[in-house]
């Protein structure tokens, strides 16, 4: 294999998919600075963050797996330069975010009594409800946000989001501090302070990218004088058929994850932690494959509408191999670090919780070092579905997610976890054995459908 032409793409690659990267760790390191700040506060406070932000999850792994079809048809409209065609693209991709967000809000706050019947212990649930209740109403404008961020990253312009999360984190850290703590006129509200942060900061940021995209002279043909008459069946439609298996692929993978953070809470409190710390970890470093996964939609995009079927192939690959490079590194990184990444969650001083505290860093050390191993095959699979969108190939690729995670990856976490000995580390065993399987068969349906294409040609 003549590994040239795939380093040869690097540079682009980087180019494309930093700001990306940067965007997509931002939104994690929110969730990373909520649970580190609610975690000083206590390990019951971060379990009952823990279990509230698993419903907001589950909601917005849909909105945004939607919102990712508005990324390989807008790449696909720029490629032939019809701007009429993104337009519409991104006024009825708006609408149907928009709607979808207001729906996400809904389900989760008529869904909240599910809380008290999923086996968690009574005193997480008690401080979980009211924490869900305003984390799960930044879901409206984060989903609405995801319309202008797909629509910028379908025209290359990813630099954008970088800045709407930068401002957003800041917003996010001082509400945080300001709220929890009730520091200036603020009052002290402790874990609710950083539900509240997580949604000014979410209104902060569409309010950003809504005014800074109309300021930019190629995106006012697309943002300006927009009507609600401009919303059209035949483009819902055509968005809804790449949107929907989008979502579904996102939920199933995102599922796969809450339920996770389910089963640890069925272990008990001591693993319910754990797992947060873990997940808060590998959520953050995930970020770094689902930049490329974005790259690799807008590249394979672009090509798929200059019917350049070799160069597609081309830098589809590039892209995986640059993001299998980088996971070894976060591998190696989490097998040294295990013990002492854990720390940084709690608090190290707290004589009263210090024997929790103690077996807590002791069972996340443990996970880590299994989520070392994982990440790779996690950002093989998460990196060939960017292709497949690209190629708007999305049916198939969601039953191979499914049966992969929940045929497979889920039922493994449940026997090991609850039926043997092993018990946490054995819920992300299964989170090793699915996402390793759908790396294995979303890069074999890639590359029968690229070679497919260039036969055809």
């Amino acid at each position: 294999m003549n590994l040239s032409i795939y380093f040869s793409e690097f540079r682009y690659n980087i180019k494309l998919a930093y700001p990306i990267i940067l965007a997509m760790l931002g939104h994690t390191i929110v969730g990373v600075i909520d649970n580190i700040m609610v975690g000083k506060i206590g390990a019951t406070e971060l379990a009952a963050a823990s279990l509230a932000n698993s419903f907001v999850f589950i909601a917005i792994s849909l909105g945004v797996g939607f919102s990712t079809a508005l990324t390989p048809l807008i790449a696909h409209s720029d490629a032939e330069n019809n701007t009429k065609e993104g337009r519409s693209v991104f006024v009825n991709g708006l609408f149907l975010c928009t709607t979808l967000g207001i729906l996400l809000f809904a389900i989760i706050y008529f869904a909240k009594p599910l809380l008290m019947h999923m086996g968690q212990p009574e005193e997480v649930t008690v401080l979980a409800k009211p924490f869900l209740d305003i984390v799960a109403l930044s879901l409206i404008p984060m989903v609405m946000y995801q319309a202008y961020k797909q629509f910028a990253d379908g025209k290359s312009q990813t630099k954008n989001a970088m800045y709407a999360t930068v401002i957003s984190n800041v917003t996010n850290v001082l509400f945080n501090y300001f709220l929890i703590y009730g520091i200036w006129i603020f009052p002290e509200l402790g874990m609710l302070g950083a539900a509240y942060g997580t949604l000014i900061s979410r209104l902060v940021m569409i309010a950003y990218m809504h005014f800074a995209l109309r300021k930019q002279e190629m995106f006012k043909p697309f943002l300006l004088d927009i009507k609600l008459s401009e919303v059209s069946r035949d483009m819902l439609s055509k968005i809804t058929k790449i949107g929907i298996p989008s979502g579904m692929m996102s939920f199933f993978e995102v599922a796969l994850f809450v339920g996770a953070v389910w089963l640890s809470g069925m272990i008990g409190t001591v693993s319910q932690a754990a797992n947060q710390i873990a997940l808060s970890m590998s959520s953050m470093t995930f970020m770094f494959a689902s930049g490329l996964s974005v790259a690799a939609m807008i590249r394979v995009g672009n090509q798929r509408g200059l019917k350049d079927y070799v160069k597609l192939k081309t830098v589809a690959r590039s892209i995986m191999l640059m993001a299998v490079i980088i996971y070894i590194g976060f591998a190696l990184f989490f097998i040294v670090f295990r013990n002492y990444i854990p720390m940084l969650f709690l608090d190290n001083k707290d004589l009263v919780n210090e024997v929790v505290n103690s077996e807590v860093i002791a069972v996340a050390g443990q996970l880590l070092l299994i989520c070392a191993f994982f990440q790779i095959s996690d950002c093989i699979q998460v990196v060939t579905l960017g292709a497949l969108r690209g190629l708007q190939d999305v049916n198939i690729p969601m039953i191979i997610t499914f049966i992969s995670y929940w045929i497979v990856g889920f039922p493994v976490s449940i026997y090991l976890s609850l039926y043997t000995e092993i018990g946490a580390p054995g819920i992300w065993i299964g989170l090793l054995a699915g996402l390793t399987m759908a790396a294995i068969f979303l890069y074999l349906r890639f590359h029968i459908l690229s070679n497919r294409l260039i036969r055809n040609n």
